[in-house]
């Protein structure tokens, strides 16, 4: 069955307004556009993240005079506590998607609404002042976390629960992903070129045509009710996934390759203001990186049919590596030399995007925890992330300011502590997360029977 087949009363014969698209098991069936349905509200949510985690800290330090020790320790704090909400989260979600895709389409509706808002005032404060706007973000950024996290989980589960052998889940991950680097392409450009202003209200019209979207694209199948009256479906532990040894090995090499992208995600621009000295190129920068990442998501697909998609995601490693070693020597207006770092660490940002969660849902249907752990999974997932972002934020920032770095320094002490952090930190990370992939996961598949 299709995604657009109106579900039809079986009394009546007419056409329920209301209904969803017949649930899907088999993911061939799911052609170019029930994948542009699934995967359209990866574009606002990835929209939305660009500004949250990269020029939110540049936007607090440099227009309202922010000391980066103490913004570094509200990120930290606002978003580690976002990522202990994951796990639970993703219980919910678990819950919703059991009882029926409506549910859990509600459920992003809703927390759509709250993520829209909170993004509107984490960039608009109606307070004055260090500290009340210290902690006018904090709240703020809980708020807005708390949205992201469930209709990002609640995406997530719902694309894994459509199942697929491994070059068919790389293509409903490439579907959301793709989205959302188209998303994010958006959004590296838009605050320089129309303000924080139309960004926002383009992040609100994009978010409502994702989430009417999701409501035309290709359902999970419910899973049965009980065959005993009375008796209701238990909650997924949120232990279940670390009793599977398959997902502690993926999730130890996720941890440490995010923490190698995350970092120079948040110096980023203070990369290009300041050692590079070219703000002005700042869109050209952001849409090479992002859009040589979207293109590239095909590539990737296509190199699982022929290395798989661990070892596939060990190239993504290794270009990466190469690309940011390069760019440790870089200076004051090398604008060509960093437009092809930008393009070459692009293209392994969609080995980071696509190959991870597509392996991840591999190890749930292996586990035998397909169609009733997802949420679960994807919780504890989504967790390992902000843990990584928030690390990257409450490390690296307070990290440049004691070696006397701040928004706008040129001293060589400081410029120097600036490139170790954004380029030789994240090549040393990459080298540690692709040993673990090939000991963990490629070695450690060979040899098991």
């Amino acid at each position: 069955m299709t995604a657009h087949i109106a579900c039809r009363d079986t009394e009546t014969g007419l056409v329920d307004p209301d209904a969803f698209p017949a649930p899907v098991r088999d993911v061939a069936t799911v052609g170019w556009r029930q994948g542009v349905r699934y995967g359209a509200l990866g574009l606002p949510l990835a929209f939305v993240a660009l500004p949250l985690y990269v020029v939110l800290p540049n936007h607090y330090a440099t227009e309202f005079g922010i000391p980066l020790g103490a913004l570094g320790a509200v990120l930290l704090g606002a978003r580690a506590l976002d990522a202990v909400a994951d796990p639970l989260i993703g219980r919910a979600a678990d819950r919703w998607l059991t009882e029926g895709a409506r549910k859990a389409w509600w459920a992003i509706t809703m927390a759509a609404v709250v993520l829209a808002a909170g993004f509107a005032a984490l960039f608009f404060p109606v307070v004055d002042g260090t500290s009340a706007l210290l902690v006018w973000c904090a709240v703020m950024l809980v708020v807005t976390y708390l949205g992201y996290s469930v209709a990002t989980v609640v995406h997530q589960s719902w694309g894994a629960r459509l199942g697929g052998d491994a070059p068919q889940r790389a293509r409903i991950v490439a579907w959301r992903e793709g989205m959302a680097l188209v998303g994010v392409l958006v959004a590296s450009v838009l605050p320089s070129l129309a303000g924080l202003a139309v960004t926002t209200v383009v992040f609100a019209l994009v978010l409502a045509i994702g989430v009417g979207c999701l409501r035309a694209a290709p359902a999970p199948a419910p899973v049965p009710a009980p065959a005993l009256p009375g008796t209701a479906m238990r909650p997924v532990s949120l232990r279940l996934p670390f009793t599977t040894p398959a997902f502690r090995r993926l999730l130890a090499v996720y941890l440490v390759n995010g923490i190698a992208s995350a970092v120079p995600a948040t110096l980023v621009l203070f990369f290009i203001r300041d050692r590079l000295q070219a703000p002005s190129f700042e869109p050209l920068f952001l849409a090479s990186y992002f859009a040589a990442g979207a293109l590239s998501i095909p590539l990737w697909v296509r190199a699982v049919r022929w290395w798989g998609l661990e070892r596939a995601w060990l190239v993504g490693m290794a270009l990466a590596i190469v690309v940011f070693s390069g760019a440790a020597m870089l200076g004051t207006g090398d604008v060509m030399a960093y437009t092809v770092v930008c393009a070459l660490s692009g293209m392994a940002l969609g080995a980071d995007l696509t190959l991870p969660s597509a392996i991840l849902a591999g190890v749930i249907q292996r586990a035998g925890h397909g169609e009733k752990a997802e949420g679960a999974y994807f919780g504890w997932w989504n967790c390992a992330t902000k843990l990584n972002l928030a690390l990257a934020a409450g490390v690296a920032l307070p990290a440049l300011s004691w070696f006397g770095y701040a928004p706008g320094g040129n001293s060589p002490q400081a410029l120097s502590a600036l490139t170790t952090a954004y380029c030789v930190l994240p090549c040393l990370l990459k080298i540690g997360a692709g040993v673990l992939l090939y000991t963990l996961l490629i070695r450690n598949a060979r040899e098991t029977p």
